[in-house]
């Protein structure tokens, strides 16, 4: 018996246990071997934390008038002649640290670029089940919409979504539903990935045993979905959310760089890089250097993350 209990594996109840689980787990072990992902794991960590903690880290509130002064607009960087301390990488040209602004504008990103995520998911995952479940007729309408769709560049999409958005709500589109409206048109321009992945994920468990068996005990054709297909086509789903994080980001700062992305009272990196390029030939180059570099560091952060979870989650690579 003493024998049977030092080799009884160790059951920890609640968040505890699911910790101690995901210690354990191979995804995990593969992300340890890997420091290249673990440095890509960090670097986007602190962007998160940068995000969420930037009232009290940035060195400037950017979007405080009152602390904005026209008389510190266009200082280089500290450590260039001219030069202000206050500023460690310079300010724009109302004044703004860049420091400061990179801070928030990475505020907005992130929170663009997961709601964005987000809504196609739920709309990509919803329709692929969906489709793929009750096939048919319904099955041949989403996939032709979702190919008809695929023909078109995903940022073409989105600058029509936020153009017809725009011109029905007017003036309001420009101010507290300016972020709405940019959510929803990258969200609506990137849920065909996931409806054609969740679609043959299902057409593939809907004939196993498990499912067969469901229905002839019975149960409703929406609660086999929900509680016995989903969970077993949320694997590719969480890769496909990884890596359209990156995507969304960068079609948020293109909207923004194009002057239809969030408002300009709220700056994000792709706005602060379109207003850096106005005078980047007049020898201002820090307001679009630094800004690119955080853009192009995220976003190649995140990439590294979803392809390290792709492979981690392929069981024929381990």
């Amino acid at each position: 018996m003493a024998a049977d209990r030092t080799t009884a594996p160790i059951h920890r109840p609640g968040l505890a246990g699911a910790i101690h689980r995901g210690l354990d787990s191979d995804v995990f072990h593969s992300f340890k071997q890997s420091k290249v992902t673990m440095l890509a794991g960090a670097v986007t960590a602190l962007y998160f934390l940068a995000a969420l903690l930037a009232p009290w880290i940035a060195p400037h509130d950017p979007y405080d008038l009152a602390n904005i002064s026209l008389m510190d607009s266009f200082l280089p960087p500290m450590w260039m002649d001219g030069g202000d301390a206050r500023f460690p990488l310079g300010t724009d040209d109302q004044g703004r640290g860049i420091l400061s602004t990179i801070i928030y504008g990475a505020r907005a990103s992130l929170l663009v670029g997961f709601a964005a995520v987000l809504l196609a998911a739920a709309i990509g995952v919803t329709l692929g089940l969906i489709a793929g479940y009750l096939g048919g007729t319904v099955d041949a309408v989403i996939m032709r919409v979702a190919e008809v769709q695929l023909s078109f560049p995903a940022i073409l999409i989105a600058l029509l979504i936020d153009g017809v958005a725009r011109g029905v709500l007017g003036g309001d589109a420009e101010g507290n539903l300016a972020f709405a409206v940019i959510i929803v048109s990258i969200g609506l321009s990137f849920w065909v990935q996931y409806a054609r992945t969740v679609r043959g994920s299902c057409l593939v468990e809907k004939h196993k045993e498990y499912v067969q068996a469901a229905r002839v005990i019975g149960v409703h054709p929406g609660l086999i979905v929900v509680r016995h297909v989903l969970p077993n086509v949320l694997g590719p789903v969480l890769v496909i959310a990884t890596i359209s994080l990156a995507l969304a980001i960068i079609t948020e700062a293109t909207l923004s760089f194009l002057g239809v992305g969030v408002p300009p009272t709220q700056p994000s990196l792709g706005t602060m890089i379109r207003v850096g390029n106005d005078f980047l030939f007049s020898g201002e180059w820090w307001i679009t250097l630094f800004p690119g570099a955080a853009l192009a560091v995220l976003v190649l952060a995140v990439n590294l993350l979803g392809d390290w979870l792709r492979d981690a989650l392929n069981p024929k690579l381990r």
